[in-house]
C-alpha cells in the first residue's frame, strides 16, 4: 500500500508541479512577489498531497524568524524545500549552480532570487555567497543554507561544508539551527513516502562572535542531537 501511495504521489507531484510551472510562466513579467505567492502555493499543494495521499503531516516546532535571518538547516529529503516555502515569511535558499540547468525551475529560482552558489569556485564562490546573502537580508529574507551541502540519511551525520562558517563570520549575525526528521518520511533519494509527521524544529539561535571552530562545533552538535531525537521520537 506505501509503495502504491508513494506512485499516487509522484503521479500528482510531477503532473500538478508542471502545470502550475506553465501556468506561472507570465510571472517572469511581474514583480518577484507575484511569483514568490505562486511558488507558497506550490509547497501548500505538495503539503496537501503528503497528507491525503500518503499520510504525512507536518508539525514545526519553535518560532519561525519574521525578520531577515540566517539559518542553518538540516537536509535529509527534498521535502525540506518544498515545506520551507510554507512556513517561512520570504524565504531564500542557497542552491548549488547545477540546478540553474533545470527547465524553468531553475528560471523560476532566478527570478525569485535564490542564492546561488558554484561549489568549484573556492574563495571567489564565498565571497559572492556573502554578498548575495546580504544582498537578499536588506530585502527582509530568511536565508536558508544546508550546511551539509546534500542530503543524508536519517541518523546518518554529514560533513558540515565551510559556506556556512563564511556567512556566519562575515554576516556578524546569529545562526539559527533548524532540526528536522524529513527523511523517515520521504526518501533521501528515492521516491517512497512513509506515513507519519515530519517535523522541523527551530532551535535556540548560536549567537554571533564564535570562533569558527566552536561555531561549527556548537552548531553541527545542535542539529544532529535535536535531529536525532526528533528520529528517534517514532512519530
Amino acid at each position: 500500500m506505501t509503495v502504491l501511495r508513494s506512485l499516487i504521489f509522484a503521479v500528482f507531484f510531477f503532473g500538478g508541479t508542471t502545470i502550475l510551472a506553465i501556468a506561472y510562466i507570465p510571472t517572469f513579467l511581474m514583480p518577484r512577489a507575484a511569483i514568490a505567492s505562486g511558488i507558497r502555493l506550490w509547497g501548500r499543494y505538495i503539503r496537501f498531497l503528503l497528507r491525503v495521499i500518503c499520510g504525512v503531516k507536518v508539525e514545526i516546532r519553535g518560532t519561525p524568524p519574521a525578520g531577515p535571518a540566517l539559518i542553518a538547516a538540516k537536509h535529509q529529503s527534498m521535502f525540506d524545500v518544498f515545506a520551507g516555502f510554507t512556513f517561512l515569511p520570504d524565504a531564500c535558499f542557497v542552491m548549488k549552480k547545477e540546478l540553474i540547468a533545470t527547465p524553468l525551475i531553475g528560471w523560476y529560482s532566478l527570478k525569485v532570487g535564490m542564492v546561488v552558489v558554484d561549489r568549484e569556485g573556492h574563495a571567489a564562490a564565498l565571497k559572492k555567497l556573502v554578498a548575495d546573502t546580504l544582498d537578499r537580508m536588506k530585502h527582509d529574507r530568511q536565508v536558508v543554507i544546508f550546511p551539509e551541502g546534500t542530503r543524508t540519511k536519517p541518523g546518518e551525520p554529514g560533513q558540515y561544508k565551510p559556506g556556512i562558517a563564511a556567512l556566519y563570520r562575515d554576516l556578524a549575525l546569529p545562526c539559527i539551527p533548524l532540526a528536522t526528521n524529513s527523511g523517515v518520511h520521504w526518501q533521501s533519494k528515492g521516491f517512497m513516502k512513509w506515513p507519519g509527521t515530519v517535523v522541523f524544529e527551530f532551535l535556540e539561535p548560536i549567537p554571533a562572535g564564535l570562533k569558527r571552530g566552536a561555531f561549527m562545533t556548537e552548531l553541527e552538535t545542535r542539529i544532529e542531537t535535536a535531529s536525532n531525537a526528533l528520529i528517534a521520537e517514532g512519530i
